[in-house]
């Protein structure tokens, strides 16, 4: 499914809080469905609702290593009452209650039908075939059946990437294999004549391509499979055969480079002559020059060519596309209110997202800006723990004044 953006003229620059609703509304799940071993389902999408089909635990079991009773028997200040049995994990009582009895039980074990109460071991105190135990309310220390999931509950909900308690929650109700979504097949490729292949050597003016590693390793971690088509001259006909080459049989192709306006910015022209320019460029900095079209029913995504604007840019417009069309219910990223340690004037209209640390300050958190403004600069997003969040228009920020800080980690797959 796939649907235009915007109205067909797409040349106004759009604010990110306008885009991404249309994200939302435009791209649906584009991937079919499989079954995997629970081991193999880990940082996948699950396919479909996984419910309970019988209570967990499924028996009342015991909280705590101690002597199951009846409450009751015990009065109102606690009673000695005569040893009945032994209870352990995984071997239940054998043989019929005996009525008055106190029987010693270990966490985890069945309390057998009867006994509603479990007093700790430390509590009480044992004298031969006799233990003093105290009062007890009913249903202490008794973990009952059900207390995790009553049968038929919710156990995991479609739409989340499988983590690991994910996994052990499956495994809890007994379940082999999980069904997952299939895996987005993506394409992506550089251009730039100045970009050359790690391991290559440099010429004058040329770089190492960074952006196709760096963005191939967010997908793979966001359990995207990945076509890589290299990097692409600056040469229009080049771009073209590769925007043509990348959007046949894959679920989504990203380029980063020549989005821009200038001549040797060619993405733009071939998107529209292949299929549609659904949106160029995005109120934000780092990352304005954002190409976003489709040629035929794939969608295609041009990156800019500064390294940390590609990856902004690919965190807050690329992953919202990927989780529709991979079936992932993304949350909204949390933005965490912290205190400035910095003064700023801002004069852009462009909402920005300024690179930064959290470090403490007067026993207290601070966020403080990552040195160097650069988008070239993709040691910073090393060092970065997030991004602080500044809106659109000008903007003072003196020290102490209240920022929204997006971590990192609400991101990053």
């Amino acid at each position: 499914m796939s649907v235009t953006l915007v109205p067909p003229v797409a040349t106004a620059t759009i604010p990110l809080g306008e885009l991404l609703p249309r994200i939302d509304a435009a791209f649906a799940c584009v991937v079919g469905r499989e079954s995997v071993p629970l081991p193999a389902a880990l940082g996948r999408i699950l396919a479909e609702d996984v419910r309970a089909s019988a209570p967990v635990p499924p028996f009342p079991a015991s909280a705590v290593d101690g002597w199951a009773v009846r409450a009751a028997d015990l009065g109102g200040a606690g009673r000695t009452l005569p040893v009945g049995g032994r209870i352990a994990a995984g071997h239940p009582l054998g043989g019929d209650l005996r009525p008055g009895h106190a029987y010693r039980i270990f966490t985890g074990a069945a309390v057998p039908p009867g006994l509603d109460a479990v007093a700790m071991q430390e509590d009480c105190r044992r004298d031969g075939e006799a233990v003093a135990i105290p009062r007890m309310r009913r249903g202490e220390n008794l973990r009952p059946a059900g207390e995790t999931l009553a049968e038929g509950a919710l156990a995991l909900r479609a739409g989340v990437r499988v983590r690991a308690q994910e996994i052990g929650v499956a495994a809890m109700l007994g379940r082999e294999t999980l069904p997952v979504r299939a895996r987005l097949r993506v394409a992506l490729f550089s251009t730039g004549d100045e970009l050359r292949e790690v391991g290559m050597a440099l010429g004058p003016g040329c770089i190492h391509d960074a952006n196709r590693h760096l963005l191939r390793g967010l997908l793979q971690g966001f359990g995207c499979t990945v076509t890589d088509f290299g990097i692409v001259a600056d040469h229009a006909l080049a771009v073209r055969d590769a925007i043509a080459e990348a959007t046949r049989g894959h679920d989504l192709a990203i380029a980063s480079g020549g989005a821009s306006v200038g001549d040797e910015d060619h993405i733009k022209s071939a998107l529209a002559e292949l299929g549609r320019v659904d949106r160029w460029r995005v109120a934000i900095r780092p990352g304005k020059p954002l190409v976003l079209g489709h040629v035929g029913s794939t969608p295609f995504v041009g990156l800019p060519g500064n390294p940390v604007s590609a990856m902004v840019c690919f965190l807050l417009v690329g992953r919202p596309i990927l989780a529709r069309l991979g079936g992932l219910d993304l949350p909204t990223p949390r933005r965490y209110p912290l205190p400035a340690g910095f003064a700023l004037r801002k004069t852009e209209a462009r909402r920005e997202f300024r690179r930064a640390v959290v470090v403490e300050r007067d026993g207290g958190a601070v966020v403080e800006l990552v040195p160097g403004e650069s988008s070239g600069m993709l040691t910073t997003m090393t060092v970065a723990d997030g991004l602080v969040d500044l809106p659109e228009g000008p903007l003072e920020v003196a020290p102490g004044d209240p920022l929204a800080f997006l971590p990192l980690g609400e991101l990053l797959p």
